[in-house]
């Protein structure tokens, strides 16, 4: 009787599980090799944990830095890796209101029950303006086609259409020329068309030119004033102003993107301690095999041991957001222990070397990144893997699934 490929396949990875799920001294001992495995299966792939506790506990420590100044959370790039679905709500108890800088973005948090304030930083099709309108999401004009739009929208809904006018003050990538934005304004038809709640710039992360840049919105603010036109709240800190702290940035509410979700701008920022990662990348582990003298690991060998060596496989990788550069110093937790990540991350596997002996099983949980231990802090880790801090973040794969767990201490 033949037999298809798959099937053997199959057949002999259930055998091998079986064994290494069945307790068995003597079935273990007649494996024929020293290794554990399982199907793989949706539950053994990598998720996110998002701390709802450290999301406000991160908003509370920037409110009390700022002198209890308003405070708009950028949620652009899925929030900072978080989900826009998942942290939206939790932003939503907490905030003044919330930033994107895409459409979609936005729409999805409206989808998602929040109510507070969504501000639109980036443009918008007349499409999608219409839409972005009817859910109540803030525009931000940038120039002079954003004033004609909005123009248009008015006429279509017969009310000023709510705004915070984008000022470029120095960033020179978005926003009206901050000594020309009043020209676009003076128009009574203009005036007529929008409702301005605010006005913001983007500042450039250089501390004595950010003082400068928010000099410049506040002169501005005061010109259009004095013409008779409110800009309303001004704000242009981001969490690098916020943290190191450049108060003179602070204006009427503060802009943070990275602290929210409990990411430092620089290591001096870090040395405060004042906020808590709001992630952790989890994942099981999925093998287990000792590895014997001369032996190596994954591909170009990279890792190889001088005596026998206990290795545990993780269903995680690169392509989830976890850094190729982990292999440079970085370090997982499982249990209580740290392991040291060896060999190399590929796409969707991570190795971890556990030593001569071990108690690790297979469907023990990981934390590859998280609040846990100060070596799994993600600027930590971006640090050991020579990344960047914001790609820790931003680079977490969109599709791992996001569940929100209970806030831990420590």
């Amino acid at each position: 009787m033949s037999i298809s490929r798959r099937k053997f396949i199959a057949s002999t990875i259930g055998t091998a599980a079986a064994v290494s799920l069945s307790g068995d001294d003597n079935a273990a001992a007649a494996a024929p090799a020293l290794w554990q495995s399982r199907p793989s299966r949706s539950s053994f792939g990598p998720w996110l944990e998002i701390d709802a506790g450290a999301i406000a506990h991160n908003i509370a420590a920037i409110a009390a830095r700022t002198g209890n100044r308003p405070v708009l959370a950028v949620a652009k790039n899925n929030a900072y890796g978080c989900g826009l679905a998942t942290a939206g709500p939790i932003l939503d108890r907490v905030v003044w209101g919330l930033a994107v800088v895409r459409p979609e973005e936005a729409l999805t948090l409206r989808k998602a029950g929040v109510q507070k304030p969504v501000l639109l930083m980036g443009p918008a099709s007349d499409e999608e303006a219409v839409e972005l309108i009817q859910r109540n999401v803030r525009l931000a004009p940038s120039n002079e086609r954003d004033l004609t739009q909005l123009l248009s929208l008015a006429r279509r809904f017969g009310r000023a259409i709510p705004i915070h006018l984008y000022v470029d003050t120095g960033m020179h990538r978005m926003g009206m020329p901050h000594d020309r934005a009043l020209e676009h304004l003076e128009p009574a038809s203009v005036r007529r068309a929008v409702h301005i709640e605010g006005a913001f710039t983007e500042l450039v992360e250089d501390e004595e030119f950010d003082r400068e840049q928010a000099r410049r919105l506040k002169t501005l603010a005061e010109r259009a004033k004095n013409a008779g036109v409110s800009l309303g709240r001004l704000h242009g800190a981001s969490s690098d102003a916020i943290m190191r702290p450049n108060a003179d940035t602070f204006l009427d509410a503060v802009r943070p993107g990275l602290s929210v979700y409990g990411g430092y701008p620089t290591d001096e920022s870090m040395a405060r301690g004042e906020l808590r990662c709001a992630y952790r990348l989890k994942a099981r582990v999925i093998r287990i095999d000792q590895l014997q003298a001369g032996e190596g690991v994954s591909y170009h060998r990279r890792y190889t041991v001088d005596a026998p060596t206990w290795t545990a496989t993780l269903a995680v990788g690169h392509v989830d957001g976890y850094p190729a550069g982990a292999t440079k110093g970085c370090e997982v937790q499982i249990g209580e222990a740290r392991y040291p990540v060896v060999g190399t991350v590929s796409a969707s596997h991570t190795v971890v070397a556990l030593g001569s002996a071990t108690n690790v099983k297979v469907g023990d949980e990981a934390v590859l990144v998280g609040p846990d231990h100060p070596s799994l802090h993600p600027n930590e880790v971006a640090k050991r893997s020579a990344w960047s801090e914001y790609n820790m973040f931003m680079h977490l794969n969109p599709a791992l699934p996001r569940v929100v767990a209970a806030s831990r201490d420590g």
